[in-house]
């Protein structure tokens, strides 16, 4: 079983560290270090001249170097370069940076420093004959699994819950997005159910460059407590797995537009708004303004695309021998979606409306199982990828890790896991 090694939150450990610094200096001005009968107050080599320029709107890459005193050969040969060996043709105003290294002000560029992203450096060097010589640095990473845990309260969103937690924003979503696989946001929430999140932030030289992945997630919902667990499978692939080993991810969504209030559920007996008589409602309805985008619950082939009557605007996709979803009322459809058009799960087809018999903005979406339609927020979904026998032995194993550490860290806030 792996090993978990648990270290301190940096946020406790600062205030240990500025402590020590204040001692520290003080010590250090009291020391008077002698050498050969004379003091030395400092001893270093001559600097090298570094200047630092933030690319700005408007640059290019030959303009910042000919500023620099770089000419036409130069810019041409470096170019090339940075395309070929870096991957790099363009910069981005307002967050890329360019250092340029001399022996001193009067002499020419030596070195040249890109950080076209966190975990990477490129290095360009003049060499003797006169060309430059590139090399691709990696930045060494610390990642740390970091717990949170929240409560829902009176009126509150899940979202709403996690950013009082602590939760980053965007590690929320992705949270969102997993769970919406086996939970409906607007219906599967109360007041006093409780979630947990394990999730990775990013370090280089002891400051948080961003948020990793999400590891594990757990939350009490309704119908029973949802766990998943991101896991390395022997074939180098990663996935989202329940606590038993089964796909987290499903071939369909439940609720293709996220926040959407169910304003009409699935029944066999609904009387109408607009006919006022009692018929079957084969879908659910979900409010949204008009012109939200619409995305594809699964991934699959646009088969029917058209307006009639009852459905105005509809789009509806096969997704494998088994499901197809409808989706009705649009505004307009999504450029480029026609019948025969392959989709993926989350593309946008079409945007909301209130075409056909419609009361106003929404989306209809049935789910067509073997040509019955049932119920999109309650039947059992096929996961998109199981594990096999050795892969799952495997995983019940990590999961205990998990779990463990979760528990861990559930009652020690001042730790986190490196990983």
């Amino acid at each position: 079983m792996k090993k978990v090694k648990y270290i301190l939150n940096p946020t406790f450990l600062s205030k240990l560290m500025m402590a020590l610094a204040i001692v520290l200096t003080f010590v250090a001005i009291m020391v008077v270090v002698t050498h050969r009968g004379g003091t030395i107050i400092s001893q270093h080599e001559p600097a090298e001249c570094k200047t630092v320029v933030v690319v700005a709107s408007g640059d290019t890459l030959g303009k910042i170097l000919m500023a620099q005193g770089l000419n036409n050969n130069d810019v041409n040969t470096i170019a090339d370069i940075l395309k070929k060996d870096a991957g790099i043709s363009t910069l981005r105003a307002g967050s890329d940076k360019i250092e340029f290294v001399r022996a001193d002000e009067e002499s020419p560029v030596s070195k040249i420093v890109l950080v076209p992203s966190p975990w990477k450096q490129v290095e360009l060097t003049c060499a003797e004959n006169g060309g430059w010589n590139c090399n691709t640095v990696d930045i060494e990473r610390d990642t740390r699994a970091i717990y949170k845990s929240g409560e829902i309260q009176n009126g509150d969103s899940f979202y709403l819950a996690g950013i009082r937690a602590g939760i980053p924003a965007g590690v929320l979503i992705d949270v969102y997005d997993l769970l919406a696989f086996e939970m409906d946001f607007e219906r599967d929430i109360r007041a006093g159910q409780h979630f947990s999140v394990l999730y990775e932030e990013n370090f280089s030289g002891g400051e948080k460059i961003d948020n990793g992945r999400v590891l594990a997630v757990q939350f009490e919902a309704l119908r029973g407590n949802v766990k998943m667990y991101r896991f390395k499978k022997s074939d180098g692939t990663s996935g989202y797995y329940d606590e038993n080993g089964n796909g987290a991810i499903k071939s369909l969504k439940r609720t293709p537009i996220n926040n959407a209030k169910v304003t009409s559920s699935f029944s066999t007996k609904r009387k109408h708004p607009v006919l006022g008589f009692t018929r079957a409602h084969k879908g659910v309805d979900f409010r949204a303004s008009t012109g939200t985008p619409i995305p594809a619950a699964g991934a699959g082939r646009v088969v029917a695309r058209g307006f009639n009557r009852g459905h105005g605007n509809y789009i509806k996709i096969r997704h494998n021998g088994s499901y197809e979803t409808l989706y009705a009322h649009m505004s307009k459809f999504a450029k480029g979606v026609v019948v025969g058009t392959a989709v993926r799960q989350g593309q946008t087809i079409g945007y909301v409306g209130s075409t056909g018999l419609s009361t106003g903005p929404h989306l209809h979406y049935e789910v067509i199982k073997n040509g019955t339609h049932v119920n999109p927020l309650t039947v059992k979904l096929p996961a998109i990828s199981n594990l096999g026998d050795k892969d799952k032995a495997k995983f019940l194993e990590y999961r205990k890790v998990l779990d463990n550490g979760m528990e861990t860290l559930s009652r020690n806030p001042n730790l986190f896991i490196q990983m």
